[in-house]
């Protein structure tokens, strides 16, 4: 596996003819000569789980492939990468390698030591060497392999030189810490943001924070600039294993600029988003109840697909695949979940001060009539009944029982930050600016009010 042990030394320079039969093994001949020494009888297993640095791992590793030798009567190790199939059990995996039946089941034994081998997901890979005899008659031989069992939990078994296998686990140092990803839009900000180093999930939560502000199908352009800062969790090597809560976002689009911080106040139930001047940035309703962004039909008169003559179109109709989430475009009371002619599974939630929103053409509620429901939650899921012709969203918005466009309704905004409450957000305001200011320093990236 490539990213098996990101803390091999790029410096290390090998004779040849080892590299040459022994090439993508690094990890699992790493420490062979230290395994080696410690050899037990054929057919043993011995475990060993030491706590090594990067620079002391490399020394090993080094010192194993200058020392590393062919075993007699067998041919050079050939290394493969193995991925289990849909229903195949683990030794059924190892056996692809061309090893013998015992030789398999010699391997998954030991490395059931360290993990579950029985219940296993299909995808799971693995990287094995295997040197086939001189002699035609025997079955290839197991000369290692190397997993990732975990985030940051990896195994290598290795043979040595007297047939017995050395079981290995490999643990990298998680430690916690705070990053920024920065840069500019290209085709679209979950590209961008991911190639700056933000998760999908990250960036599905800013498109959904600032649906309040911004329409991501018409106001984002290639150039615009973002930053995100977050918590996440990070091997010693810099490999992301998990991404925590989002502390800051900014989005400069259609000439201006749009933030928040994330903050909660002694008394909050929950952390809620901020603006720069302490302002809850949670309205009423969410512009976009789904994190798709693709509008295939907009508020007002059109010509009916499937009718064929001109009527008002009452809301905005969201192209999105079979199955897609839709969230609750604000707090409610679920007052209808049933069939609604053309509108085939209908949706239709009640908010405060008179403002209602219905949802059409779902293939299936997540919700029931009567049922209170929170911003953001899921209550039903795209489809295409009733008369559709295609899978999408229709959202709909009314106020005091009239019809209204979603895209340029203005609900009510949220509450201000005021005391105590507003001098202790001003202090972790300026603790995230301090970390944009620093990313700035180091490569440029946009900075709030820059």
């Amino acid at each position: 596996m490539q990213e098996f042990d990101p803390r091999q030394s790029a410096t290390v320079r090998f004779a040849p003819p080892v590299l040459a039969a022994l090439s993508g093994l690094a990890v699992v001949l790493l420490g062979w000569q230290m395994l080696q020494n410690n050899a037990a009888s054929s057919g043993k297993v011995a475990v060993y789980s030491p706590a090594l640095d990067a620079a002391t791992e490399s020394a090993l590793e080094a010192k194993a492939f200058a020392q590393a030798q062919l075993r007699p009567g067998l041919s050079a190790p050939v290394s493969m990468m193995i991925n289990v199939r849909p229903g195949e059990s683990f030794e059924a995996a190892v056996r692809r390698t061309g090893v013998g039946k015992e030789e398999a089941q010699q391997a998954v034994q030991a490395l059931g030591k360290v993990f579950d081998t029985v219940n296993i997901k299909a995808g799971l890979a693995f990287q094995a060497a295997v040197a086939k005899p001189v002699s035609a008659q025997e079955s290839a031989k197991l000369v290692g392999l190397s997993m990732r069992v975990g985030p940051a939990t990896a195994v290598t078994l290795s043979r040595a030189f007297d047939g017995s296998l050395h079981l290995r686990k490999m643990e990298e140092k998680v430690i916690d810490q705070t990053t920024v990803a920065a840069g500019k839009m290209g085709s679209s900000l979950f590209v961008s943001a991911q190639k700056a180093g933000a998760t999908p999930e990250l960036t599905a939560q800013v498109v959904k924070l600032f649906s309040h502000e911004l329409d991501f199908s018409r106001d984002i352009q290639p150039g615009d600039r973002f930053s995100m800062v977050f918590d996440r969790k990070v091997t010693a090597s810099g490999r992301t294993i998990a991404a925590g809560d989002l502390l800051f976002a900014e989005i400069k689009a259609k000439g201006g600029v749009n933030r928040l911080y994330r903050f909660r106040a002694p008394g909050m139930a929950e952390a809620q988003y901020f603006d720069q001047f302490g302002k809850n940035i949670r309205s009423m309703l969410l512009r976009t109840p789904l994190d798709s962004v693709r509008i295939t039909s907009s508020f007002g008169m059109r010509n009916h697909p499937i009718l064929g003559f001109t009527r008002m179109h009452a809301g905005i109709d969201f192209g999105a695949p079979q199955g897609t989430l839709v969230y609750a475009a604000g707090d409610g009371v679920v007052e209808r979940a049933d069939w609604a002619g053309g509108y085939g599974r209908w949706l239709q939630i009640k908010h405060a001060n008179g403002i209602e929103t219905g949802y059409g053409h779902l293939s299936r509620w997540a919700v029931k009539a009567g049922q209170k429901v929170r911003q953001g939650q899921v209550v039903a899921y795209v489809g295409s009944t009733g008369l559709s012709t295609g899978p999408h969203l229709h959202f709909e918005t009314k106020v005091r029982g009239k019809q209204v466009n979603p895209s340029t309704f203005k609900a009510p905004s949220g509450t201000v930050l005021a005391g105590r409450e507003l001098a202790a957000f001003k202090a972790e305001k300026a603790r995230i600016d301090g970390l944009l200011a620093h990313q700035v320093a180091q490569n440029g990236a946009g900075a709030p009010g820059a």
